[in-house]
């Protein structure tokens, strides 16, 4: 049975999608861009700004399925610029830690509403 999951405190699905979906205790989080929950805009201050706001949002919706980024068994991360990866790593590695998620990173074109970057997770209810 696939259960959609739902938060207020992560901003609402920019287009026909879940935020989340669950299925035999996995979940499969949408790609999360820095848009604040509240006003659905864009959070300003550039890759590190955007990178704490789409972590805090992942969080979110993970605390909506009673999970935690302890419980991210994957991530896949998305960005306009590889030059931001040293940045984005230090940031990310403040809110994972071992064993890490596997991880993909792969440069885009462009991503929704300006974003420079956005991720992707995947969370295991037996992960932890």
């Amino acid at each position: 049975m696939k259960n959609p999951v739902q938060t207020e405190h992560a901003p609402a699905a920019l287009g026909p999608y879940s935020q989340a979906v669950e299925v035999n205790g996995w979940v499969f989080c949408s790609g999360q861009i820095g848009l604040e929950p509240g006003s659905g805009k864009l959070v300003q201050g550039g890759i590190e700004a955007e990178t704490r706001r789409v972590l805090e949002n992942i969080r979110a919706i993970l605390a909506a399925a009673g999970l935690t980024l302890a419980d991210v068994v994957s991530t896949t991360i998305f960005l306009i610029d590889l030059k931001d990866f040293e940045t984005v790593n230090r940031i990310y590695s403040e809110h994972f830690s071992a064993p890490y998620p596997a991880r993909a990173t792969v440069q885009a074109a462009a991503l929704p509403r300006g974003a420079r970057i956005e991720i992707a997770v995947v969370a295991s209810r037996s992960a932890a």
